[in-house]
């Protein structure tokens, strides 16, 4: 098996995605259209266009100005569904999906529209594509940490449908311990808890996810590579790094592809995962992440194989769900490891 075919077929899992950063123009404008909400856009294209941004906060501006078109249950099931469509046709079989209630709820719309019409989403793709899936609740960290916790109480009514809290938006002057008494509140009533840090900003901030927000994962983490301690520690921890390549290149936290870090961290021995992030705006869902890395760093299918194996060990799963999971993928490699001569990978949208 060629290994482009191997990518779009070896069963894996995505633990670092923005529902929000999942909205296509085409569907952008679809309900912008039924909710007669004007954009400042007049075409697709010229959205499209809007997604060659320069920095993190020039695609956060992008970003909730396209969230400001979601104002019913119904748009927020689109917008999930459309995600599920599109990864199945990647064979993502688990996905853990982050949302962002405060990008809604400071517009007036109701917590309960968000996550009904997400939740519907999560159970028509279970039913017809048996997708498994888990929902991520993000902090946005450029407000503050009282409005967190209005977010928090909110949420208790939907307990049973958010396995974790998170922590996003943008990172630089806005560190974890900016939210510790939020995340220990959020652990006291059985969230499990990630956060992003070390994208944009340092090391230390990666300290203080697993020091004083007690994660159980850290979303990006690239920069922890400047601190040799932490690299060892996150090593000896086994702590989960959700890696996202297309956006790393994007948003400029690397200069090309062929100097991205995922490799280099999987020879240190830490626990790194593959991811889309915001793929609508970073032009790639998860194959095309992993065929860019392929590509790029020459990776094997070894490689292939434990950067999938490593998003199941990193999934919030039962032990029982997790284990049929990865049984599936060991039948798939063990079908089709044997190595080809290397090949040029051209990429191919689902």
């Amino acid at each position: 098996m060629e290994l482009n075919e191997f990518i779009y077929n070896v069963p894996k899992a995505e633990l670092h995605l923005h529902i929000e950063g999942s909205f296509e123009p085409e569907l952008m404008f679809t309900i912008a259209d039924r909710n007669k909400v004007k954009t400042n856009y007049r075409t697709v294209e010229e959205l499209r266009a809007a997604y060659n941004f320069n920095s993190l906060q020039e695609f956060l501006d992008i970003y909730y100005a396209g969230a400001n078109v979601l104002l019913k249950e119904e748009d927020f099931f689109d917008l999930t569904m459309a995600y599920f469509k599109k990864i199945h046709g990647q064979n993502v079989i688990h996905t853990e999906i982050m949302f962002d209630p405060q990008t809604h709820t400071d517009r007036g719309v109701d917590f309960s529209v968000v996550i009904n019409g997400i939740k519907k989403a999560q159970d028509k793709a279970g039913e017809e594509f048996g997708i498994s899936s888990n929902l991520i609740m993000s902090f946005l960290r450029h407000l503050d940490e009282k409005s967190a916790y209005t977010t928090l109480q909110q949420s208790l009514k939907f307990k049973d449908w958010i396995t974790a809290v998170g922590l996003d938006s943008s990172e630089l002057g806005n560190p974890p311990a900016k939210f510790k008494n939020v995340f220990e509140a959020a652990k006291e009533v059985g969230y499990l808890a990630v956060a992003h840090a070390g994208e944009e900003g340092p090391a230390e901030y990666v300290w203080e996810a697993i020091n004083l927000l007690k994660v159980d994962r850290i979303d990006h983490g690239n920069n922890c590579l400047k601190d040799k301690k932490l690299v060892e520690t996150l090593a000896k921890m086994k702590m989960p790094l959700t890696v996202c390549p297309l956006s790393n290149l994007k948003l400029r936290n690397v200069d090309r592809i062929e100097n991205h870090p995922i490799k280099t961290m999987l020879d240190k021995g830490l626990v790194a995962t593959v991811n889309s992030d915001d793929p609508a705006y970073f032009g790639g869902y998860m194959n095309e992440n992993y065929q860019a890395i392929t590509e790029a760093l020459n990776l094997t299918k070894s490689d292939l194989y434990q950067l999938s194996l490593n998003s199941f060990l990193s999934a919030f799963l039962t032990e029982d769900k997790r284990s049929k999971l990865i049984e599936k993928l060991d039948i798939f490699y063990n079908e089709n490891k044997a190595q080809p001569q290397r090949r040029g990978i051209k990429n191919k949208s689902s």
